[in-house]
Formats: structure tokens, C-alpha cells, sequence
């Protein structure tokens, strides 16, 4: 069943207005833990404590700093972060159009569905022209005081909208000084061979999360009492680069 909308507003570019219903894309599915006293097995609860005096410390006596230096505050109370908080609205604005595809995906971030809220003529109309031109649209908009850049995408017969991260964000892979690498061309070549035998469709239905299964194994087999092995895990070796040649020969031969 489908969630129900967590926000609704509307897509604006031009003249034109298309009222929009924004529904979750994603859900978490992951085990929780609680903190628990080891010795009557009741759940811990969390107290701010003063790094001065160890005494906890009331949430009327609480007070936000932003560190300017080591040990030296700048306070700031509500009314002042209120000033600084978007205006409220119900608009995404979209700025310009670009070609699909062309946003790098390390600035992709939360993914959203935009279902019609009215006019489901206006909707189709933009969902189509996108689709056909093969373009998404860069806008920002606003939500639960909080300012988002995004992209609009049309795909799947709906409207997308997905978070992008500021370009500030990102860091730059230069910054991590990799070190050079001389290849043969035989091991290149045995390289893309290798890689174009394991080429497939993209069936995420084929992967599960192993870790959340293992997981739940544990917690249902210790719920009937039977007592657990630990298995050290095993740490792969990683391939000397005398041996890459002799491993990928070992590779393409395995799945050929």
C-alpha cells in the first residue's frame, strides 16, 4: 500500500503551474538495538551532562554555540535562528533543464515521487515533454523550513524528485592524491574481458542485504535459546601487482 503524501506544493517553470503531491521513493528497512542495563535488562536513556562539573544538565539550561575557536562560543538563541530559516512555501521552482543523465551521481541524495494533486493534464503534459526532449529539471524548493536543491526526472510513467547535494558538498577526487599505475596492455585487455563476461541488466531484485538476514538469523536463533558460534571473518589479501595478470587470467577462466 501506498504511503500517504508527506508534502504537497507545486511545480512552477514559466507561466505554468502543476500542483503535485510528494510521496517517500525509499524506506529504511533496518534492525534496531536498544541500549540496555546489562544487569535488570531496562532501556538507558541519554542525559546531556556538563564536561566541567559531570552533572546533568536540564533542557531549560541548554543553550546553542557555534565554536569559534578552541573553547570560545558565539551563542545564539531561537528567535535568532528563526530569522534565518526560509521563507515558508509551496513551490518548486524550476531554474533550467538540463540533458539527463548529465548530473554526476555523487550529488544525487533522497529520492521522492511527485503523484498529481489536480490538474493531472498539466502533470502529463510536463511528465511527456521531459521524457521526450530526455531532460530533467535543476529547481529548489522549500519544506519543513529547510531549503533544498533538486532535480526533477521524468521516468517509470511518474515525476521524480531527488535532493542534490550543494557542489561544496562534494569533495573532489583529486584531493586524494592516488598514486600512478603502469598496466600492460595484456592485462588491460584481459581486464575488459573479464568485466564484459560479468556485464548484465540491472536486476536489484537479485540482491538481498545479507547483513540485515544474518541479523535476524541471530535474533530468532537466540530467541530459542540455541547458543552461537563466532566465526572469525575471513580477510580476503589484496592482489600484489606481480600476481594481477596470473589472478585476472584466473578470473576470465572461471566465468568464460
Amino acid at each position: 500500500m501506498a504511503a500517504g503524501a508527506i508534502w504537497k506544493g507545486e511545480i512552477r517553470f514559466g507561466q505554468v503551474s502543476v500542483p503535485v503531491k510528494l510521496h517517500s521513493a525509499v524506506r529504511e528497512e533496518r534492525i534496531e538495538f536498544h541500549l540496555l542495563h546489562k544487569r535488570d535488562r531496562v532501556r538507558l536513556r541519554q542525559q546531556m551532562i556538563c564536561s566541567a562539573d559531570g552533572k546533568p544538565v536540564p533542557a531549560e539550561e541548554q543553550v546553542k554555540g557555534f565554536e569559534v575557536e578552541e573553547n570560545k562560543y558565539i551563542l545564539v538563541d531561537p528567535d535568532e535562528l528563526e530569522q534565518t530559516a526560509p521563507e515558508s512555501s509551496r513551490t518548486i521552482e524550476v531554474h533550467e533543464f538540463v540533458k539527463a543523465g548529465q548530473i554526476d551521481p555523487l550529488f544525487l541524495d533522497r529520492a521522492y515521487y511527485l503523484a498529481p494533486d489536480a490538474g493531472p493534464q498539466a502533470y502529463g503534459a510536463l511528465r511527456a515533454s521531459m521524457k521526450e526532449l530526455g531532460v530533467e529539471g535543476v529547481c529548489t524548493w522549500t519544506m519543513r523550513k529547510r531549503s533544498y536543491l533538486g532535480v526533477l526526472q521524468a521516468g517509470g510513467g511518474i515525476l521524480r524528485l531527488q535532493t542534490l547535494r550543494h557542489a561544496d558538498e562534494v569533495l573532489q577526487a583529486a584531493s586524494l592524491e592516488l598514486p600512478a599505475s603502469a598496466l600492460s596492455e595484456k592485462e588491460l585487455q584481459i581486464a575488459v574481458e573479464l568485466i564484459d563476461h560479468l556485464a548484465a541488466a540491472f536486476e536489484p531484485a537479485k540482491f538481498r542485504d545479507e547483513h540485515q538476514a544474518k541479523l535476524r538469523s541471530l535474533i530468532e536463533k537466540k530467541a530459542r535459546g540455541e547458543k552461537i558460534a563466532v566465526v572469525p571473518p575471513r580477510r580476503l589479501k589484496a592482489t600484489p601487482d606481480s600476481q594481477l595478470l596470473k589472478a585476472l587470467q584466473a578470473s576470465l577462466k572461471k566465468v568464460a
